[in-house]
């Protein structure tokens, strides 16, 4: 039996125990991340009484990366946590009133009075 080189060992206990390697393929099923729409969804989407944690996007190599971590966290923690990722480009207003200057980034929100 030929013996594992070094790098194939590595690439196999990572993909044994990195908990969001997104390089091998996975079946995640339908996906389970929700596309903003209005704020007015968002708001009825707290209202349901779960967290949701915000991906605020836009179009560029980091956004492809973390849309699928994004899709991996949302088929294994739902439907505890909702998943939800917003365009700034097309939603200007929303993302402006965080007042952040670096795309893409995260918020979690728990409740309807954060918004």
């Amino acid at each position: 039996m030929e013996e594992q080189s070094f790098l194939d060992r590595m690439m196999g206990h990572l993909r044994s125990t990195c908990k969001y390697y997104t390089g091998y393929p996975k079946d995640l099923g339908p996906s389970r991340v929700i596309h903003f729409t209005s704020e007015r969804e968002f708001v009825q989407l707290l209202h349901q009484g779960h967290p949701v944690v915000v991906a605020f996007t836009i179009r560029g190599n980091y956004t492809m990366h973390l849309d699928r971590v994004l899709e991996e966290a949302a088929a294994e923690f739902y439907p505890n946590v909702k998943f939800m990722r917003v365009e700034c480009p097309k939603y200007p207003g929303f993302c402006i009133t965080r007042q952040k200057k670096e795309y893409p980034f995260i918020e979690i929100f728990h409740s309807p009075e954060q918004v």
